[in-house]
């Protein structure tokens, strides 16, 4: 069963999106994260290996013209395991 702690969907421009993801790679590599917003607020403790998924997606909705595309970055672990990583780098140009 699936529990949402803690969701955020906003515009924002280019710069500032990479100054968050810049932000979200350092915490990352501490391994501690404190994500809030308003009253919302969920700390994470991040193991030295976790499962990074990339996907991109395209939708044209019925009836428009347009295409909306977009990039979903994942991260994912179990509280408790650190793994091995596994083979299969992902290049990024």
């Amino acid at each position: 069963m699936e529990k949402v702690l803690f969701k955020s969907e906003e515009k924002k421009q280019t710069t500032e999106v990479s100054a968050i993801l810049r932000k979200i790679a350092d915490k990352v590599e501490s391994g501690e994260i404190t994500l809030s917003q308003g009253s919302d607020k969920v700390h994470l403790s991040i193991p030295k290996t976790i499962t990074l998924e990339l996907k991109v997606e395209e939708e044209t909705k019925s009836g428009k013209d347009t295409l909306k595309k977009s990039l979903e970055i994942e991260l994912e672990w179990y509280e408790g395991e650190d793994g091995q990583p596994t083979a299969g780098d992902v290049n990024i140009g």
